[in-house]
């Protein structure tokens, strides 16, 4: 089983080969991930590809899709895996590995995050990858808010400049395409606090399989995540959510609690290295498991 370069199409019966994806192609890989339960975003593609559309690859037999994995660069120093699906006839054959190995080569020499489940762990770990921390995936209805703060805004009403900068200090790398398509994408609700003119925290609450899901959530405080939380839920009608919290911010795992979610999924942020310095107390919710 072998690899090609992106674009090659010649193969020999059963060969594997490797290639660059289409966003038609990741249709067909979000459904495999919504089989395997990982709620995938309704529209995570297309504000996914905007970041880097060279990251997504797919490997095939026979011209049949049977693996895929993504690798997004972020700048020249950091890029997110994600995506890491073998088809379930298809797996103990080797394909995951050679797609792996053909896609983690689009990185070069930056550091890369994955979030990964407790069965890959070990495997992450043999290919070097080591655990910052647990993530842990919350979900439930948060509750009957009340009256949308007035330092809640919708992002369109905030200084995208100044948004994008808050985001900067809360992630190990900057991102402004893939927050510009991430806040506008349909059925994205995008809310921001702004106090005294600054901006103190945003989120976005997305459609997702099975719940809505919320991701990013960043805030300077509890209190800035909590009216940010509510306002967001308010957008789903009372419906349960999903938001995956950093075990290690001990305040949002106490508000997801406090909000009467429930832990149901839990995954380990991993790094092949060192990743600049970031806000890690004021993340709240993840942006996604995907793309970091």
């Amino acid at each position: 089983m072998e690899s090609t370069a992106p674009g090659q199409e010649s193969a020999a019966p059963g060969q594997l080969v490797v290639s660059t994806a289409t966003p038609d192609d990741w249709r067909l890989v979000t459904e495999w991930a919504a089989r395997e339960g990982w709620n995938p975003g309704l529209g995570d593609a297309a504000a996914f590809f905007a970041q880097d559309p060279d990251g997504f690859f797919v490997g095939r037999v026979d011209g049949e899709p049977v693996s895929a994995i993504s690798v997004v660069n972020y700048g020249a120093a950091y890029a997110f895996l994600g995506f890491y699906l073998v088809r379930p006839d298809q797996r103990g054959r080797g394909h995951g590995r050679t797609t792996w190995k053909t896609a983690l080569a689009h990185a070069g020499d930056r550091v890369v995050g994955l979030d990964g489940v407790p069965a890959q762990q070990d495997n992450y770990r043999r290919s070097g990858f080591e655990r910052a921390h647990g993530n842990l995936r919350y979900v439930g209805p948060v509750g009957a808010p009340g009256p949308v703060p007035a330092h809640i805004k919708p992002v369109a009403e905030v200084d995208r400049d100044a948004l994008t900068a808050y985001d900067s200090a809360c992630y190990p790398a900057d991102r402004p395409r893939f927050l510009d398509a991430w806040l506008t994408a349909p059925g994205h609700r995008a809310l921001a606090s702004v106090v005294d003119g600054r901006v103190t925290g945003y989120g976005v609450l997305r459609p997702g399989r099975d719940a809505p899901r919320v991701g990013p959530l960043f805030a300077d405080t509890r209190a800035d995540a909590e009216a940010l939380l509510d306002a967001l839920a308010a957008e789903s009608g009372g419906a349960a959510v999903a938001m995956d919290v950093p075990e290690t911010n001990t305040e949002a795992v106490a508000l997801a609690e406090a909000r009467g979610m429930k832990p149901t999924f839990d995954t380990a942020r991993m790094y092949t290295g060192p990743v600049r310095e970031f806000a890690r107390e004021r993340v709240f919710g993840v942006t996604t498991l995907e793309l970091g």
